[in-house]
Order: structure tokens, then sequence, then C-alpha cells
């Protein structure tokens, strides 16, 4: 039987993620303690927003969400503290920010939280948070027309993998006499077990208590599983083996690995880790 193998918060953008033992799922993805996945961001003096792309000492700055503060830990820095509470209106500083083709407004966070990862990024930089009347909606191209919301994420509201895939992955490493990579390089939020490799890429949908959660977009792989998400450090990449046989004509040969998803009912439902999941496939 599938199970729901993990749960994975991540507070800001490209930054490494929280694991959970449940958490709450909405249409605009997972929710913990009040907090949605990808609600904070950094961006540059443009507004234009940081990953681990260009930056992959991003992946060793490290959340934990306190009762009041969201607070954040990297290498060689004091521990930074973020206040959870929303600003007050008379006292809110807004900017425009961009995610790839999208332009909302985003709450500016303060001088010493810009402080803290300009020195940490080495670039001037500053966090932003997402706005409660900011509205992103995933590509209704591939959501079949449903207006799917998201905040920071790259397009999507959530990212499913299942271990099959990574196991297969990591068969074809070993088989190159080469070291097994953990799941959190591929960065999902939802892990399912007990099902083939590859399978989430066929889903309908995946069911996991009241939730249902469809499958829409494979994901098109950069660099950024080469990057070590526990120190930030740049390494050997599995890009040239997915080339073998993950290039996807459905993103334009993109090297797709998981399956961006959306939700389609059982809003506010609580997710464990352990439950059982019923995968429906689309044909």
């Amino acid at each position: 039987m599938p199970i729901l193998a993990s749960l994975t918060l991540y507070p800001v953008k490209s930054c490494a993620g929280i694991a959970l033992r449940e958490a709450i799922v909405t249409r605009a993805g997972l929710m913990s303690d009040q907090i949605y996945d990808r609600e904070w961001m950094v961006v540059d003096a443009g507004g234009n927003f940081l990953t681990q792309r260009e930056h992959p000492k991003m992946a060793a700055i490290v959340p934990q969400i306190g009762l009041d503060a969201l607070k954040l830990r990297a290498p060689g820095m004091l521990r930074l503290e973020i206040p959870l509470g929303l600003p007050d209106p008379e006292d809110e500083r807004l900017v425009t920010v961009k995610v790839w083709d999208d332009s909302v407004p985003a709450y500016d966070c303060d001088e010493t939280t810009a402080a803290w990862f300009s020195s940490y990024l080495g670039v001037p930089c500053r966090l932003v948070r997402f706005h409660p009347q900011a509205r992103r909606i995933a590509s209704t191209d591939w959501t079949g027309g449903i207006e799917a919301p998201t905040l920071f994420g790259d397009g999507y509201p959530m990212l499913v993998i299942s271990q099959g895939s990574l196991d297969d992955l990591n068969a074809k490493l070993a088989a190159q006499g080469r070291a097994a990579l953990p799941m959190n390089r591929f960065r999902p939020n939802i892990v399912i077990d007990g099902i083939g490799a590859y399978e989430e890429d066929f889903a309908g949908s995946i069911t996991v208590g009241g939730a249902v959660i469809k499958p829409v977009k494979p994901c098109p792989r950069c660099r950024i599983p080469s990057i070590d998400q526990s120190t930030g450090e740049v390494g050997p990449s599995p890009l040239d083996i997915l080339q073998a046989y993950r290039a996807d004509p459905k993103i334009d040969g993109g090297l797709a690995f998981g399956m961006n998803a959306i939700l389609l009912g059982g809003e506010n439902q609580v997710l464990r880790v352990g439950q059982d999941a019923e995968v429906t496939l689309a044909f």
C-alpha cells in the first residue's frame, strides 16, 4: 500500500526545508503553524528573486518556526529572528518583487534582516514576505483551467516525488560507482513510498486522508540537485544520468524528476507522515 513518506515545508524560497510529521494542505501548498510554503523570498536590489542556482550558500540557511518568530541560522552568522506577525498597516513597507514572469507586492523586511542576508550571501539583497493581497496563479495550461494559487514557489503550490524514483536514480548512480543522493537534493514537499519509479508521472490523483492532490506538470531540473543541501557546496550533478532517460518532450526536452501538483479537494486537511495514500493512474 502506498504511504505518505515525508512532508517538507520551505518557509524561505531556496533555503533549507523543515521536515514535518504533519502539515495542513491548502490550495496554496503546505502550511504549518500558520506559515506557508515559500512565504518568504530573498530578492536583489531590483526586486528579482535569488535562488541556489546563483547562490548555492542559500541551502545552508536553516529555518525554524518559533512561537512568535521565524528563526534563521547560517554558518558564521548570528541567529536571526523575524517576527511572525504581519506588520501594522501604518508601518508596513511594500515593494514590488518579481518571480519569473510574475510581479507582485510584498512586505519588505527590516534593514537588520537585509544586512544579515547581504552579509551572508556577499551581495546586496533583502528578505520579503508574500502579501495577502498578492495573487500568483499556476499556469492553467497545465492545471486544466483550474486556478491554483501559489506563493513564491517557482510556479506551483506543491512538488511530489516517489521514493521509487529516487531509488531508481541512485541505482543508476551506483552502477557508475557514484554516491547515492538524498531526497532533499530535489526539494519535494511530499514524498510517496510504495509505488513504482516515476509512477507519479502518470497519476491522475493522489488521495491522502481527505485531500486529493493532482500532479499536473513534470518538474524540469536545473543545477540545484548538484548542491549539497546541508553545506551549500556544489558537487557532482546527476543531470548527466537523467539526460539518458528523463528528457521529456512535454517540457521541451527538460530533464523531469518529480511532478508539480495542485490540490483538487480537501482543503485544510491534516496530512500525516505514515498515512495511506491512494494513487489513481490517469489511464
